[in-house]
């Protein structure tokens, strides 16, 4: 978020809660309850943004026809989506905003994409729940697929029919005190059971050995030169750590070079494979030096320098070599008019003698 956004935002008395938790602990069962502990006027949860018991923008990540496609648009990956909430937002004017989200990682980064203030306050399920209460949510999610959106059924069935499973009802507040509009405290909300296409075909996990083969991947296309020596992967119930060991060459800028890789790797794999990264956390383990080769063209075109005395000896050098081949040639003449000449003399004297005979 800009710096400008920041002040604006300040300025407008934009406050956000954020209510974080495992998926399928009961967040979205839970959501009015804490709207309506602390005021709230409006709810984002998977994608949507709701006011009441109406969505007024945004589409549900519980469409989606897998479960990555859900988490791209629960984190508003689509400019498209993210930009359509965010105008409401800002012509509803709302002040008091709650957020939910799987990790408070997640939180800041829906607030940042729709250009929201960082959140005030961070509440935990197992704040507002007791672990029973969440283990049988997760049961529930888990082994029959249901999901919870906290608007009617109406709503939930003039945009997603294809996915409504049920209504239900749920009580909030204490009925010995009475409220002097209705007469009691208690209020009644409606919620809409779903099952998304993705929970029905089953759960998608991602094994450590595939997220080391994108982690390699991934350094490979930043700097092709820095060598991955070593990868743990460490999983929590807020996201994936990653610690990795490198290699860098000799003269790399490293605080920019590690800032730049880091945000790349986790930018990548959140786009690619939905699952969030907690942490990137980097060990250079050695700086290794750079072999410059040179190939044989280069080597033989490359102009060689020679100092004075080299000169001196090279020329000293052809000069003898001239001298010699000439001294070799002159003799090889001598030679060669002697052995005309004794030819010469042997031919006289083999007619000569063949007169005599005559």
């Amino acid at each position: 978020m800009s710096f400008l956004s920041k002040v604006s935002n300040f300025l407008k008395g934009i406050q956000v809660y954020a209510l974080v938790g495992e998926s399928g602990t009961g967040k979205s069962f839970r959501a009015k309850l804490v709207a309506q502990k602390y005021n709230l006027q409006a709810i984002i949860d998977d994608g949507l943004l709701i006011q009441d018991d109406k969505i007024l923008a945004g589409r549900s990540a519980k469409r989606e026809s897998n479960f990555l496609g859900a988490v791209r648009v629960a984190l508003f990956d689509d400019k498209a989506h993210r930009d359509e909430v965010a105008k409401v937002l800002h012509k509803m004017n709302f002040k008091r905003i709650l957020v939910l989200g799987t990790s408070e990682k997640m939180a800041n980064k829906i607030t940042l994409r729709l250009q929201l203030p960082p959140p005030v306050k961070f509440i935990h399920i197992e704040e507002i729940a007791s672990q029973e209460e969440i283990d049988q949510a997760i049961r529930s999610r888990r082994i029959e697929g249901k999901h919870v959106i906290p608007v009617p059924a109406i709503e939930v069935k003039k945009s997603y029919p294809q996915i409504f499973h049920k209504a239900i009802r749920v009580f909030f507040g204490k009925k010995e005190k009475p409220n002097k509009i209705s007469g009691n405290n208690t209020r009644v909300y409606e919620k809409s059971v779903v099952r998304p296409e993705f929970s029905k075909k089953g759960r998608v996990e991602i094994s450590e050995a595939a997220l080391t083969q994108m982690v390699m991947h991934c350094v490979n296309e930043f700097n092709s030169e820095i060598r991955v020596k070593k990868l743990v992967i460490k999983t929590d119930e807020r996201g994936y750590r990653l610690v990795i060991t490198i290699d860098v060459p000799f003269g790399t800028q490293l605080s920019a070079t590690i800032f730049n890789m880091q945000k790349y790797i986790i930018e990548n794999i959140e786009r690619y494979t939905g699952i969030l990264i907690e942490e990137v956390s980097i060990i250079i383990d050695k700086i290794s030096a750079v072999e410059k080769k040179e190939t044989v063209e280069e080597t033989s075109d490359k102009p060689k320098i020679m100092t004075a005395d080299q000169i001196i000896k090279k020329i000293k050098e052809v000069a003898v070599s001239d001298a010699f081949k000439k001294e070799k040639k002159k003799k090889g003449h001598k030679k060669d008019l002697n052995k005309n000449d004794s030819d010469k003399d042997a031919q006289e004297g083999a007619a000569s003698e063949s007169d005599n005979q005559n």
